[in-house]
């Protein structure tokens, strides 16, 4: 067990030196992506709401982060109060490599935070940006007072961030409804304790896992030795140690690597190692908050077990698994 664990840290170290040495004019294109009629299309388009986004007027954190947003233009349209979205970065990213997936869900809607802090495993400054958005909900001189749905709070991150928004679920005391964990890294690779995710202590809330099919190192679809012995090693394990009362679904998205989530849309501007760009992470993750935090019947029928169309079979998606009925 100790010898497949040190294999794993070799692997991702890797990868890391593969990074550092690919280039930007070395990434590929994305070829395109079809996405499955009916839900997962409607929500990989934009939405209709124009955007705007905020950049280093909002400050600070506990460790003096300071925050990004984007949200729509045209605020409490027609009485509309916002869900909001918290977002969680890889390690050593920041809320601009994301750009272009943060306001796509602005786009639906959202009012999306993201802090600056580049290291979010434990889920601290993923809470102090909501904390940060209550405060400005509650003030009559912000954009966003009265405008928020402070009820409805989701967290989606990536890498690290997927595990700080694990943590920030499990922490919120149900100020955060849902999580989205994009490419969750295996416990072995995590820095310490706190920066890590068991599953296993989620009492609350929901939970939707997505990995990519390439990114076999960091976030494997599934292990070689149970993690009842192991430890929680890939997402197969994630979506099983969390408990049967935490609403769960887990798919893989077939080709992406460990930061395809950066793309903008393709590769190009995003670091390595990326395969073919962020259009697969759109919308199914996009109509997840839909259902979970705006209670959207149609978006939640997707991700029925067997039924769902979610389930169809497709050449973009594999390892679908969900406990909704």
């Amino acid at each position: 067990m100790k010898g497949w664990v040190s294999a794993l840290r070799a692997a991702a170290v890797a990868v890391a030196v593969l990074a550092a040495n690919m280039t930007a004019a070395g990434a590929q294109a994305d070829p395109g992506y079809a996405p499955n009629a009916g839900i997962e299309s409607t929500y990989s388009a934009p939405g209709p709401w124009q955007v705007s986004e905020r950049h280093g007027a909002d400050c600070c954190d506990g460790a003096g982060s300071g925050y990004a947003l984007w949200y729509p233009s045209a605020l409490g349209a027609g009485g509309t109060r916002h869900p909001v979205v918290l977002w969680g970065n890889g390690t050593n990213a920041v809320p601009d490599q994301y750009a272009y997936l943060l306001r796509h869900l602005a786009s639906w809607g959202f009012v999306v935070i993201a802090t600056e802090n580049s290291f979010t495993g434990s889920g601290v400054a993923i809470r102090e940006s909501l904390n940060y958005l209550l405060d400005r909900a509650a003030d009559p001189g912000s954009v966003f007072f009265g405008r928020l749905d402070t009820a409805a709070v989701g967290a989606i991150g990536h890498s690290q961030g997927a595990t700080g928004v694990v943590n920030a679920l499990r922490d919120a005391h149900g100020a955060i409804r849902t999580a989205v964990p994009l490419e969750i890294p295996a416990q072995a690779l995590c820095s310490n304790k706190p920066t890590c995710a068991d599953t296993g202590t989620v009492g609350a809330g929901s939970l939707f896992f997505v990995n990519g099919s390439a990114d076999a190192f960091i976030s494997p679809s599934r292990q070689p030795i149970p993690w009842q012995a192991v430890g929680l090693q890939s997402n197969l394990a994630y979506y099983e140690a969390t408990p049967p009362q935490v609403p769960k679904v887990w798919a893989t998205l077939n080709g992406p690597d460990h930061n395809d989530v950066q793309g903008q849309p393709d590769c190009a501007a995003a670091s390595a190692p990326c395969s073919v760009g962020v259009a697969g992470y759109l919308g199914y993750p996009t109509a997840w908050l839909v259902a979970q935090l705006r209670g959207d019947a149609a978006a939640r029928r997707a991700f029925v077990a067997g039924t769902g169309e979610l389930f169809r079979p497709s050449p973009h998606w594999s390892n679908q698994t969900s406990s909704l009925w």
